[in-house]
């Protein structure tokens, strides 16, 4: 069984942060998002990989290699346009020979799901339940079979929606070929479903466990799942009088210095600078390179390479980029007064508890105060007591 994995697209709604980076190599546990997709499908037994890349492919190829070192084969197909998930689909044509799985690359599965979608009726379309269909395209099944998709309905016919894994023989390029330019000008991949359903053929498989990686907020949960299962492990150095409870993994080369209180689970990734006097709770991924100082208290976040929070700051529910930097006594809101949904840019995070997104590179002066639901562009500088809120662009810069 080979598997196709499309991680061509930029992921626009995860903006700023794959203003430098491709999406599936955004960070979830200190590892990128595919990387977790790409050793669950090892794990069901595939080998064989096709990765298809455009937007930051150079990053994805210098990662992932040939996939020796994962244990793996891997060969890419470039779309060189981004014109939509059926042209993506397209772009790796040449490369694969029998039935094979496509999977989006921006979604955490269970190893054994995917093995049992492996064993289904191609063409077999895997589905899951949601609470907020109007996302996605929402999916009616009837004896096992597909009878109906459409996509982001206004008022959907149920709470099932399509889960962007499949299991395709090759006749799927025939259908491919026959789809029309949608009114977004793209190539959906949805069209060649939609044939496949009027034929009665499209078979269905219902996951039990899925997570969509659609907007930064979903990172928290992702993170959380990927991390939470995770054993202690120390390859750092631990001063005494460091307390530590849960699950904690220090990478190599790191630092955790006296009075220093972490919750796990916690990841904290290699060449880190921790505390003194830090205190880092549960659900928060650290990366490499990166110094949590005196007084500083982060909480459920994920925070990228080389990122310097030194102390007296506060970081809660927040996706932070790399190489930033946060003056003393910064800290970021992340509950709004009166306890209603995080909203981000119009966007509603369907969370009580959400702080910031902030891209990479930014420079923050001593005593800035970040409002709840703000998005931060990378680059951007503040100056000292600045107050943040809302949308900022990037490379803006506040005197």
């Amino acid at each position: 069984m080979e598997c196709v994995v499309l991680a061509a697209g930029e992921g626009k709604r995860m903006r700023p942060l794959t203003a430098k980076r491709p999406k599936v190599m955004l960070p979830l546990g200190n590892r990128p998002m595919m990387e977790h997709l790409v050793v669950a499908a090892r794990e069901a037994g595939i080998t064989d990989f096709v990765i298809v890349v455009g937007y930051g492919e150079r990053e994805i190829r210098r990662y992932f290699g040939d996939g020796s070192s994962f244990g793996i084969h891997i060969r890419y197909a470039p779309q060189r346009q981004q014109r939509g998930t059926a042209d993506a689909l397209r772009s790796a044509r040449d490369l694969v020979k029998g039935q094979f799985l496509l999977l989006n690359g921006d979604m955490i599965l269970k190893s054994s799901d995917i093995a049992h979608l492996c064993t289904c009726r191609a063409p077999c379309m895997s589905t899951s339940i949601t609470d907020h269909p109007k996302d996605y395209g929402v999916v009616v099944v009837e004896n096992g079979l597909v009878t109906n998709l459409e996509e982001k309905s206004k008022n959907p016919k149920s709470t099932m929606i399509n889960a962007g894994a499949y299991l395709f023989s090759p006749d799927i390029f025939d259908y491919v070929d026959r789809v029309q330019t949608s009114s977004r000008g793209e190539f959906e991949l949805t069209d060649a479903l939609l044939q496949y359903i009027r034929e009665k053929k499209l078979t269905a498989y219902q996951l039990s466990y899925w997570i969509d990686v659609g907007n930064p907020w979903d990172m928290l949960e992702a993170n959380l799942t990927l991390i939470g299962s995770l054993s202690s492990a120390q390859e750092g150095k631990v001063e005494e009088g460091v307390f530590m409870q849960g699950s904690v993994i220090i990478g190599k080369g790191s630092i955790v210095k006296s009075g220093t209180y972490i919750e796990g689970p916690c990841i904290i990734g290699r060449n880190c600078r921790i505390g003194p006097h830090a205190y880092i709770r549960g659900a928060t991924s650290v990366g490499d390179d990166c110094h949590i100082g005196h007084c500083t208290e982060l909480k459920n976040s994920i925070i990228m390479n080389g990122t310097k929070i030194p102390h007296f700051n506060y970081i809660g529910d927040s996706v932070i980029g790399a190489e930033c930097n946060f003056g003393a006594g910064t800290k970021i809101a992340n509950l709004r007064h009166d306890h209603a949904n995080v909203m981000v840019c119009g966007k509603d995070t369907r969370r009580k508890k959400f702080g910031a997104i902030v891209g990479d590179g930014v420079q923050f002066g001593i005593n800035c105060s970040i409002n709840v639901g703000s998005k931060i562009g990378s680059n951007s500088q503040f100056a000292p007591n600045s107050y943040v809120s809302g949308c900022i662009g990037e490379n803006a810069v506040i005197r």
